[in-house]
């Protein structure tokens, strides 16, 4: 009776194994065939960690190779919630958020997304990471990234641009050379342990390509005179904007670029569109008695008139078409060179009509205004400038004087820079050189000349007239002790709501120095300058400033 107790146990048991051994035997089979491949992927991802190796961005340094852009060493906050206990939670949840700045429903989001990797805060400062550091939570880690820096804040700001938090050029020179600038990422394998704890142990290793450096024209010394006198003149005018632009007008490299308003680099995203737009190539403006350069050039290169040829300005007063057309002050008879010194716009209209319209706008398009310049900065825009078919009965007493014509203050300081040259027109540019870390040159930017705008004689003859201009018309306040000056001012009204204001205006000096031989070319603009609104007193004394402390600069740098 017992022996057949127990051997019915027996089997129950042995029946029982067997059935749960073919059902574990029916599993390990199907994970062994159907999901070993998953599982070995799972068990990879657990104890592989694959790091993205941020390259360097590359440098941008001024022409003497001091730095106006780099990158700099930062770490970046990560959780892994996988082994985060709910101690650990609480006690991130409770420290961060006053250590990061963050709220901490955000920090809780990424908290929970139970991935092995979640950033939480990339590119700390030093000293935020240094805190959270010595709170030693488990699942918190950081890694070593890099952060762009600007030593000089808003020097230069629309020149060099800016980067974002991926290093990725997003204005300015950082926009359009990004891809010299960036170089490209490298990665690394690390073995973990199953508490997901790095060993230190690289699997697999591909070295970053740091970016390439790039080597400016501009120069810090030179662009701080630009700016602190564009700064200075800018909050005495009450204006609403303003543009200074130095170049050397043998090469058409840019020594200085500044607009007001301005930004920080390092924080701009604070900072609004209008601040950031670089006013230099991308707004446009009626640039009123400046543009005379055109009819001068035209009339004297096409031996239409002479210097001392006499032109009468109708004591003030003239009619063209149904306008009628006035001086600032009124002229009777004036030489050639005395209509341009006093700024006629009578008598500039009156040479204009000997030229004739398609003399004219030839002329124009040589100055390439209509036409980009080609600068290697992002935004330029080409203005407008109206073929002869396109002029209206009054278009002749307009645009000779600046107006129904727009240009930008790049435009103008290379027209200006073009008679200074000997009449060649010079393609301007911001980068010299791109060069790797061991300073080999990877490309070279060199001087480009585009055209022949006038013959040297002519451009002689011109760079005359704008001497007198400074030393006997409207330009008197450009003035240098010691150094001939050619320049030239300018006064346009603003159209407003369709019509010219005559409460607006945009103030303008263009110029160059020594005369004789010169060295800088520089255009100076502003917007909406008050009370004061003449080029000759709100725009020439920047130029005269910022050019002479320029020169002495350059000269002292010559023989130190």
């Amino acid at each position: 009776m017992h022996s057949r107790k127990y051997t019915f146990r027996f089997c129950l048991v042995f029946v029982v194994l067997l059935f749960f051994l073919l059902i574990s035997t029916g599993k390990l089979i199907f994970i062994q065939i159907f999901r070993s491949a998953y599982l070995a992927n799972l068990a990879q991802r657990q104890h592989n960690s694959s790091i993205r190796l941020e390259p360097v961005r590359g440098t941008i340094f001024d022409r003497k190779m001091r730095p106006l852009a780099f990158n700099v060493t930062v770490s970046s906050l990560y959780v892994n919630p996988k082994i985060m206990s709910d101690k650990d939670e609480r006690i991130a949840l409770r420290e961060l958020p006053h250590l990061l700045n963050i709220d901490s429903h955000i920090i809780r989001q990424r908290i929970n997304k139970k991935k092995y990797f979640v950033w939480i805060a990339r590119k700390l400062a030093p000293e935020s990471a240094e805190k959270i550091k010595k709170l030693n939570i488990p699942g918190l880690g950081f890694v070593k990234e890099s952060k762009r820096f600007y030593p000089n804040q808003s020097l230069a700001a629309h020149i060099i641009g800016f980067a974002g938090m991926d290093n990725d050029g997003l204005e300015g020179i950082e926009l359009k050379y990004d891809k010299y600038l960036k170089g490209e990422p490298g990665w690394s394998q690390m073995l973990r342990d199953a508490r997901q704890r790095e060993l230190l142990i690289e699997k697999n290793y591909v070295a970053p390509r740091d970016g390439f450096n790039l080597v400016l024209t501009i120069d810090e010394t030179i662009q701080y005179l630009a700016e602190r006198a564009l700064d200075k003149a800018f909050k005495q005018h009450n204006a609403r904007g303003a543009t200074i632009i130095i170049m050397n007008p043998k090469t058409g490299e840019i020594l200085a670029l500044a607009n007001r308003p301005t930004y920080n680099l390092s924080d701009f995203r604070k900072s609004n569109l209008e601040n950031r737009t670089n006013r230099a190539v991308s707004y446009v403006y009626e640039p009123g008695s400046v543009f005379k350069i055109v009819a001068a050039t035209a009339a004297l290169e096409g031996d239409v008139a002479k210097e001392k040829d006499k032109f009468f300005c109708e004591n003030g007063s003239f009619r063209v078409g149904n306008h009628i057309l006035h001086d600032h002050v009124p002229h009777g008879t004036l030489t050639l060179k005395e209509v341009f010194e006093q700024s006629s716009n009578i008598g500039v209209t009156k040479i204009t009509q000997k030229i004739g319209p398609e003399k004219f706008y030839e002329y124009g398009r040589r100055f390439r205004f209509g036409i980009n310049t080609g600068i290697d900065l992002a935004g330029e825009v080409p203005g407008t400038f109206k073929k002869p078919s396109e002029w209206s009965r009054t278009s002749i007493g307009a645009i000779p004087i600046g107006h129904e014509v727009t240009v930008t203050p790049l435009q103008l300081v290379c027209a200006v820079a073009a008679i200074a040259n000997e009449g060649v027109y010079m393609q301007p540019f911001v980068v010299k050189y791109i060069k790797d870390n061991k300073d080999q040159i990877i490309d070279a930017f060199e001087p480009r000349a585009l055209s022949q705008v006038m013959t040297p004689e002519t451009a002689q003859r011109v760079k005359n007239i704008l001497v007198g201009a400074v030393e006997n018309g409207t330009g008197k306040k450009a003035q240098i002790k010691g150094v001939a000056v050619a320049g030239k001012t300018g006064t346009a009204q603003k159209i407003v709501s369709g019509a010219y204001s005559h409460g607006k205006f945009y103030a303008s000096f263009i110029g160059f120095a020594p005369a004789e031989n010169p060295l800088v070319a520089a255009v100076v603009v502003f917007d909406e300058p008050h009370p004061n609104h003449y080029g000759g007193t709100v725009a020439a004394p920047v130029f005269q400033e910022v050019i002479e402390d320029t020169l002495k600069y350059l000269n002292a740098a010559e023989n130190p």
